[in-house]
Order: structure tokens, then C-alpha cells, then sequence
């Protein structure tokens, strides 16, 4: 069998021995029972059996060997002195102080002391300063209670012999040593119950029992020899063997404290009450200086655990302020605090004092996370924030609101307003290949335009969205004239008839309800919708006769030519979405990607309409041009299987308006 299994059923069976010993003392009629299994010797066995289990696995593991091969040898070194004691003082009432024996008794907790500090060593890490307060207050207050119960004793028992009297205190001042040394680890642990200081430290109390029922009998002169108490001594041995073959849990294998939870304040705030039980006893009865010195002790070290527990939930709560109130990304200040300074500052404003809120929102950092990814795009949001920082200098406070959302709050300095937005604004900017970053910005003065923050912070984001939106504009018209002018160039008569197309295509929109937007892309897409075909060769767009299946393929393939031509501006992007599909039909069969009904964009719907309108109504080399009426008829025939019938009845209805509201304006003019 395994030492790891074998051991553990050795300590069991020294345990029940142990029981079966105590019923043999304890229990009336059993005083002679068992014949040699409880004579005098047979203890050493056990408490030797321990000690071997221990030694056993240093040698069959290799970590933590220091610490078990003191304690191991510490249980050998009181079996020794037991031995001794055991063949010549064991019928003694009062046995000689010092002798032999008490040089392996008073060794026992020396070994035992360094073996449990090593072991903590080992075990226990990352504790802070407020565990060692809380170990610091139980090893105080277990001692205190150890001195008020039998240091008085050993006094009385060994009157004035000084070497009598430093042999017996040596026994209650080590267990006081030991077993506070193990309450104090716990609290270094968080006061984690773990099975292997559970085990150490009932053998220690055990021990500890032991000794002071010892000297307060031997003070009465009532101690026996292999009576009830001797169990404790022994005790530790199967107990202590059993602590060190008992495996280490994952989280003391790390070197972690417990949890913070109701133990870790329930038990320091235990001990501390404990200490100051003895102090009330001090009061009431006769104890003894050291007692009276630990527990105060223990009080002290109580009260230094509440003053570092306020510190840090004072640390924490400022910590968690700043938190609350700072963008974590950038380190500015985030909504929140804009809100607060805002509320803050302007009630104060008067006497001519102003200040100045600008928002901004960055142009191109979309384009820049998606060509370089968000890491990137948080990197350059950290640069842009410390430089928008620098430049808001001692004159004011800069903020991130969210997003690619900046924001300052500026306070009157020597440079001029102007001028300092300037900088901000070139703050926030930067260029680099493949990428350029700017920014939209909405200003306004407080209190002038604005009375509290709510109203401040809805007037500049309005301010901001109408830069963004006329940049925005500005760069969509921009690329569109621009691709209109090379088709132009390109087919010298489509500009009047593109021009055509756009603005019966914007009117029917408008007539379906579309927004401005939406209007206004849609008149985009009917100037852009044959951009494609300055890809097409000349001689098949001028061919007088039908088309070969080749031809043909030429031709469908403008439509996806003129997105690709499109999306190269990246404001277009979904204007060359509409330019794709103004080919298809409503019923499919069309081109590029034969979409039908709702899948086809409205606006490609609205300009295919619009499209074949104005290509009936204009002359051809082939044809002569087809009279409205006739051709709207031919839409309206059509509707269903080419054209969209609501995006047709839309139409018509608009032309009809049209042609009405021109013969009355003709009309009044000749009136």
C-alpha cells in the first residue's frame, strides 16, 4: 500500500487506540480490562508511531521538507522525554523539576515552533497588513487567556526555586507560543479553514490542555500518571501525522487568502472581545501582569485592524470616485465630471465671466479601426486625448464623452477664444499614410447661450452635427460633380439628360414619403446611374442594330463597373448601392444580380422608372422621341413586371402635378 494511504489508516488506528484508552481510564469496571494493550509503555508507541509518519513523508516528498522534519522531529524529541519519564517518575505524585525528561518536554515545543513557522513560509503569501493585524490580535489574545489560567499556578506550585520555576513557565510559554502562532497564521491565511493547519492546531490545543490541567494538578497535588488528561499529549501525535500526509488545497498550493467575507471580520472582532474578557476579569479577580499585558496588547492590535480597514475603504471610495468620474481608455474626464463642472461653474458665472464648451466628434477614425483595428484605434485615441490635454493647458479641462466623442470646457485666458479652439481642433487631428483624422466641433459661451447644462450640452452637439453634417456634404457633393464631369466628358449629351432623370427621380421620392436624406441619395445615384459605361467600347453603345450575346454582356456589366466606380468615394458608399441594381426588374429577369420586388433598392426602383421615362420622351438615332402621354401609358403597362406599380402610380402622379402646375404658371403669364 501507497505511504499516502498507509499512513492516514496507521494515525486512525492510533486515534481509536487512543479512544479506547480514554473509556479504559474513564469508565468505572474497565480500570483493568485489556491487560498489556494499555500498559505504561504502549503510549510511547503511538506518540513514536507519529513522529516516524511525519519523517516518513519528508523523505517520500520533496517540498516543504524543513518544516515537517521539525515537527517530526519534535514529536520524537517528547517521546524521548516521556520515555524517560515514564521508567523512572511514572508513580511519582510529584515528579522532580528539572530532570532528563523535561530536556526532550521543553525541546518539543522549540522544533515544533520552527517547523510551523517554516511550513507558513511556504504556505502562506500576498498577505496584507491587516491579516497581520488580525493574526497579531488572536496569538495575543489566545496568549493572554493562556497566562490568566496557568501562569498563576505554576508560581504557586514551585514557590521560589528559580530553576523549578523556568522549567515548568518554559512548558505553558511554549504552548502559548505555539498555539498563537497557529491562530496567527490563519489570520495571514484570511482565516481559510484548511484541513492541515486544522489538524496542527488541535494537536497544538491538545497539548496546550494538557500542560495547564498538568500544573494546576500537580499545584493540588491531585496529578496521576495514565490518567484522563495524558490522551492530550499523545493525541498529537496521530493528529499531527495525519495534518502532514493531508494534500494541499488548490488555493493554499497558490498561496491565496480566502475570500473576503463575514468570517474574516467575525473572527478578529472574537478575539479582540476574548482580550478584553480578560481585561474585565483583571478587574474582578486577581490575574497576573503578562495576562493583563497580552490582552491589552491585543486590544492595541484590534484597533490598529480598524484604523488600516477605514484607510483603505477610504483609499477605495476615493479610488472608486475616480473611476466613476475618469474616461479609463484616456484618463480624461468623462460625462459624468463634464456634467458635475458644468452644474458647479455655472451658478458662479457673473460680472461679464464667461466660458466656453466645445464638443467634438472625429472625422475618419471609422475608416482608421476598420483599416487597422481597434487596438490601433484605441492607441490613437489615447495620443489625441493626451495632446487635446496639453493644448487645453491650465485654462480649462478636457473630457472624453464616449466613442470618438471629445469635449473642453475653457476658462477666459490671454489668448483669444479663436485661437485657442484652433488648437484643440489641431489637437485632435492627424495624418499618416492610408489614413487622415479630423474633427467636426459645435462652440458655445456660458451663460450667454446657455442657462443650466442640459440646455449647453444639447446646444453644442447640435452646433457639432451641423459642421459634421455640411463637411459631410460638401465632400459627397464634391465626388459627385466630380464623377458626373468625367461622364460628361466622356458622353458630351448625358448631362442634360442625367440632370433629367436626377430631378424626376428626387420628385418621386419626395412623393413616396423619403426623407431628405434618403431624397437626396437617391438623386445622387440617378446622376451617377450610367457611370459605368465610360467602361463600355463606343462602337457597341453607338451599334444601330440588335445586340450578340456578347455585346449584351458588356452592357450588364456597367451597372457593377459604375458601383465599383462610386464606392471609391467612401461618403457613396451607399449611393453605389442603388447604382448596382437600377438595371434590375421588379418581376426579376434583370441585371447584374436578378433581384425582384423588395429585395431591389427603392431608390434603384425609383430611377429605373424615371430612366426609361425620360429615354422614351428624348430622341434617338434609331427613333424619333415618344410623346409623354404615350410613354407614361407604356410605364403604367409595364408596371409589375419592370417597374415597381407603387413606385409608378408615385410617378405619374408627380408628372401630372408637374404638367398641371406648368400650364397654369403658362397661363398666367399670358394673362
Amino acid at each position: 500500500m501507497a505511504p499516502s494511504r498507509l499512513v492516514p489508516c496507521l494515525a486512525g488506528a492510533l486515534l481509536a487506540w487512543l479512544a479506547l484508552h480514554e473509556l479504559h481510564v474513564v469508565v468505572p469496571g474497565l480500570e483493568g480490562a485489556g491487560g498489556p494493550l494499555f500498559g505504561r509503555w504502549v503510549h510511547l508507541g503511538v506518540m513514536a508511531a507519529g513522529g516516524v509518519a511525519v519523517l516518513v513523508r519528508v523523505a517520500t516528498r520533496s517540498s516543504e521538507r524543513l518544516g515537517w522534519t521539525l515537527i517530526g522531529g519534535a514529536l520524537l524529541a517528547w517521546t524521548a522525554g516521556e520515555a524517560y519519564f515514564t521508567h523512572f517518575f511514572w508513580d511519582l505524585a510529584s515528579p522532580p523539576v528539572p530532570s532528563p525528561a523535561d530536556a526532550g518536554y521543553v525541546s518539543f515545543p522549540v522544533l515544533a515552533l520552527g517547523g510551523i513557522v517554516a511550513l507558513a513560509r511556504a504556505r502562506v503569501r500576498g498577505a496584507d497588513r491587516m491579516m497581520a493585524a488580525d493574526a497579531a490580535t488572536a496569538a495575543l489574545a489566545v496568549g493572554a487567556v493562556s497566562a490568566a489560567t496557568v501562569f498563576e499556578a505554576v508560581v504557586k506550585v514551585v514557590g521560589g526555586d528559580r530553576l523549578a520555576l523556568a522549567t515548568n513557565l518554559a512548558y505553558p510559554v511554549g504552548d502559548l507560543l505555539l498555539l498563537a502562532t497557529i491562530v496567527g497564521i490563519g489570520g495571514l491565511q484570511g482565516w481559510r479553514v484548511s484541513r492541515t493547519w486544522m489538524l496542527l492546531a488541535l494537536g497544538c490545543l491538545c497539548f496546550t490542555v494538557t500542560d495547564g490541567v498538568y500544573l494546576v494538578e500537580v499545584a493540588d497535588g491531585t496529578w496521576v500518571s495514565g490518567g484522563p488528561w495524558d490522551v492530550g499529549w499523545w493525541a498529537a501525535a496521530p493528529l499531527w501525522a495525519l495534518a502532514a500526509w493531508t494534500p494541499l488545497a488548490a488555493q493554499e498550493a497558490r498561496g491565496e487568502s480566502a475570500p473576503v467575507g463575514g468570517v474574516r471580520y467575525a473572527l478578529p472582532l472574537a478575539f479582540a472581545a476574548i482580550a478584553l474578557t480578560v481585561l474585565a476579569a483583571a478587574a474582578i479577580w486577581d490575574v497576573n501582569l503578562l495576562a493583563v499585558a497580552l490582552a491589552v496588547a491585543a486590544l492595541v492590535a484590534s484597533i490598529t485592524r480598524l484604523n488600516l480597514t477605514l484607510r483603505a475603504h477610504a483609499a477605495s471610495l476615493r479610488h472608486a470616485q475616480g473611476e466613476a468620474l475618469t474616461d479609463p481608455l484616456t484618463g480624461l474626464g468623462n460625462r459624468r465630471l463634464l456634467r458635475i463642472d458644468l452644474d458647479g461653474r455655472l451658478p458662479s458665472l457673473a460680472d461679464g465671466r464667461e466660458l466656453m464648451l466645445v464638443v467634438f466628434d472625429l472625422d475618419g477614425f471609422k475608416h482608421y479601426n476598420d483599416v487597422f483595428g481597434h487596438p490601433a484605434g484605441d492607441a490613437v485615441l489615447a495620443r489625441l486625448a493626451e495632446r487635446l490635454e496639453v493644448a487645453v493647458g491650465q485654462g480649462g479641462r478636457a473630457y472624453r464623452l464616449g466613442g470618438d466623442e471629445f469635449c473642453v470646457l475653457l476658462i477666459p485666458g490671454e489668448q483669444a477664444w479663436e485661437t485657442r479652439l484652433q488648437a484643440c481642433v489641431q489637437a485632435l487631428s492627424e495624418e499618416g499614410d492610408g489614413y487622415a483624422i479630423g474633427c467636426s466641433h459645435g462652440a458655445i459661451l456660458l451663460p450667454h447661450e446657455a442657462a443650466d447644462a442640459t440646455d449647453a450640452m444639447r446646444l453644442a452637439d447640435q452646433r457639432m452635427y451641423a459642421c459634421k453634417q455640411d463637411g459631410r456634404l460638401s465632400a459627397i457633393r464634391q465626388a459627385t460633380d466630380a464623377l458626373v464631369r468625367a461622364m460628361v466628358e466622356r458622353f458630351p449629351d448625358a448631362g442634360e439628360r442625367t440632370a433629367e432623370v436626377a430631378d424626376l427621380s428626387a420628385a418621386t421620392a419626395r412623393a413616396m414619403d423619403m426623407n431628405r436624406e434618403e431624397v437626396e441619395e437617391v438623386r445622387r445615384a440617378a446622376e451617377l446611374h450610367d457611370i459605368g459605361k465610360v467602361a463600355i467600347p463606343e462602337m457597341i453603345l453607338d451599334k444601330q442594330g440588335p445586340l450578340d450575346p456578347a455585346e449584351w454582356w458588356h452592357i450588364r456589366r456597367h451597372t457593377v463597373i459604375g458601383e465599383r466606380i462610386v464606392a471609391a468615394a467612401p461618403a457613396l458608399g451607399r449611393v453605389a448601392k442603388i447604382v448596382r441594381s437600377t438595371h434590375e426588374r421588379h418581376g426579376g429577369g434583370g441585371y447584374p444580380d436578378g433581384l425582384s420586388g423588395e429585395e431591389i433598392p427603392l431608390g434603384a426602383r425609383i430611377i429605373a422608372v424615371c430612366d426609361a421615362f425620360v429615354a422614351m420622351t428624348r430622341a434617338r438615332s434609331f427613333r424619333d422621341a415618344m410623346h409623354p402621354e404615350m410613354a407614361l401609358a407604356e410605364i403604367e403597362r409595364c408596371a409589375g413586371d419592370q417597374f415597381d406599380p407603387r413606385v409608378v402610380r408615385a410617378f405619374v402622379r408627380t408628372w401630372r402635378r408637374a404638367v398641371s402646375q406648368a400650364d397654369g404658371e403658362a397661363e398666367a403669364a399670358a394673362a
